[in-house]
């Protein structure tokens, strides 16, 4: 059980699930049925996104859509997106001219199931369908999630992540790679969540701020896990960053300053939702989550 800053104890795991189940509904009733032609898409799109997954980034959406007094069903077809444009990444990741991984979320990543071309196009599928998602939640939504995926973002990310592998880098490229890699997406997704729920201005900004920071500590968190072998915390196999010679905070500051860092990035990024002052315990309470992991 975890404390609120109100004193009240919430089980956060159980609410966790509960929401995670929740985006699931909603995925399972925006992806293409499996009988639906072309069924071999179809079949890889579905096994790629319910073959597991915390779903953290649909849920803080959803969390900063309820904190900024959001109601209705509006969110959940961009919230749902910010999973399938994530979860396309992972399927294009995984591939052999990428990081060349046989598990994914404890389960075969999806060319070995389907084949690299297959992988490949079911990737493409699910970036197409995000769109198709977030296309009537305006041009503030469409452009922050484009920005956040395009390559001052993720893909920009991927790349800069690619070049990286075997060469001696510095902090502030680390840091820069990983901002644009993951925080850059999760970022948005408390963003895109407060922009639905038309909150104000400062803080759509405040969530925004509060998503960077805790989207840079999870991805440290990552490496960490990455780097002690923790492979059930990651749902796949570890060892492949020092084998590739990624450009990972533990590979640069070792694994126990990169924990303080994460810490810090954490307590940083509450501070930026301060204006909450308790009234929605559930968005520092998974800040929390991010980084007990380790």
């Amino acid at each position: 059980m975890s404390q609120a800053a109100s004193g009240v104890a919430i089980d956060l795991k159980t609410f966790l699930e509960e929401k995670r189940e929740l985006v699931d509904s909603w995925l399972d009733r925006f992806l293409p049925p499996e009988n639906e032609p072309p069924t071999v898409l179809h079949k890889a799109m579905r096994y790629s996104v319910f073959a597991g997954g915390k779903r953290i980034r649909p849920i803080l959406a959803i969390l900063s859509f309820e904190a900024s007094g959001g109601k209705g069903e509006a969110i959940f077809a961009p919230a749902c997106a910010m999973e399938l444009v994530h979860t396309f990444s992972l399927v294009h990741d995984d591939l052999p001219c990428m990081d060349d991984d046989d598990l994914r979320r404890g389960k075969p990543t999806l060319h070995k199931l389907f084949g690299e071309g297959v992988a490949v196009l079911a990737g493409d599928a699910l970036s197409a369908l995000a769109f198709e998602l977030l296309a009537s939640s305006g041009p503030t939504v469409l452009t922050t999630f484009t920005q956040a995926l395009g390559p001052k973002g993720m893909l920009g990310g991927q790349v800069a992540d690619l070049k990286s592998e075997g060469k001696k880098v510095m902090l502030v490229e680390v840091e820069e790679i990983h901002k644009m890699k993951t925080a850059a997406l999760i970022a948005a997704s408390l963003k895109i969540g407060a922009l639905v729920a038309r909150a104000p201005e400062t803080e759509v900004d405040a969530y925004f701020h509060f998503g960077q920071k805790l989207g840079l500590a999870f991805q440290i968190v990552d490496d960490v896990l990455e780097a002690t072998g923790n492979d059930l915390a990651l749902g796949k196999l570890t060892g492949g960053d020092r084998r590739k010679e990624k450009a990972t905070y533990p590979s640069v500051v070792g694994v126990e300053k990169s924990k303080e860092i994460a810490l810090r990035l954490v307590a940083e990024a509450k501070e930026e939702i301060a204006f909450l002052d308790g009234n929605y315990p559930y968005l520092l309470l998974v800040a929390d989550y991010i980084v007990e992991r380790v």
